[in-house]
Order: C-alpha cells, then structure tokens, then sequence
C-alpha cells in the first residue's frame, strides 16, 4: 500500500478492505479465476475504472476480491488458504454499509456463504442460480 490510496475501515488486526485501482487488476483476476468464477480482464477493469472493485489485503497482499455494480455483487471470491476466516463477509459488509442493499445471483454450492450472512434466498423456475438479497 502506499497510503494514498482510501482505506474503507480497519477490518481486523489485519485485513483491510479498499476499493481496487489498476494495479489490483492482475490480483483480482488470480484470486476471481481461482475460485473459477466467469468475470473477465475487460470486466474488472472497467468496474476497477469505475470503482465497483473492492479488494481484502492481509499482509499486503489481496487475499478476496469482489466486483459489482451498483449494488449487485458480480463475483465475490477468496484465495482458498483465507476461505472462513471473514474475508468475503467483510466484502459483503462494505457493500451493505455504501449501498443499503446487496443482490447476488451464484450456484447453489455457495449457499451456506450467502445464508450464514442474512440473505433472503429463493430459487427462479427454469434457473439453475439462485438469487439472493439482503438489506442493512
């Protein structure tokens, strides 16, 4: 970090969530592709340009990513090693605390992720994802 970048809240002893900026894009994209999610370089730049990327750091390095628009989360991920320990309920958070209000739509596997937060699930006929709400 070189601190002129804005800190969106001190989340832990040591991890921070911050809007992404272009030197995110390449760490965004290993941490997004390893969770095998289907956002694309061309995708996370232009929300990166437009400030719908959020990034966790822990040790200074970007251990989660979450991209947006708006208020609908498009790809939310953790490195695998950082998986339970907070880092995409601190994502989430973040959006609550801007937006009010957080959709989703994501695979079934993912559900007990997006229950243990509060979200209002259902399952749309002829869909195979689910969509999700929730309101601060």
């Amino acid at each position: 970090m070189t601190g002129n970048e804005p800190i969106l809240g001190d989340d832990g002893p040591d991890v921070r969530v911050r809007q992404a900026r272009e030197g995110d894009i390449l760490a965004v994209l290993r941490v997004v592709e390893g969770a095998m999610l289907e956002v694309g370089a061309n995708q996370v730049r232009r929300r990166t340009e437009s400030g719908g990327v959020l990034v966790a750091e822990r040790g200074g390095r970007v251990v989660g990513a979450l991209v947006r628009d708006g208020e609908h989360v498009e790809a939310i991920a953790v490195h695998p090693q950082q998986r339970g320990s907070g880092v995409g309920s601190r994502l989430i958070e973040r959006v609550l605390e801007e937006m009010g209000r957080v959709t989703a739509e994501f695979r079934a596997e993912v559900r007990p992720f997006y229950e243990s937060l509060g979200f209002d699930i259902e399952e749309r006929a002829g869909e195979k994802r689910l969509w999700g709400e929730r309101e601060r």
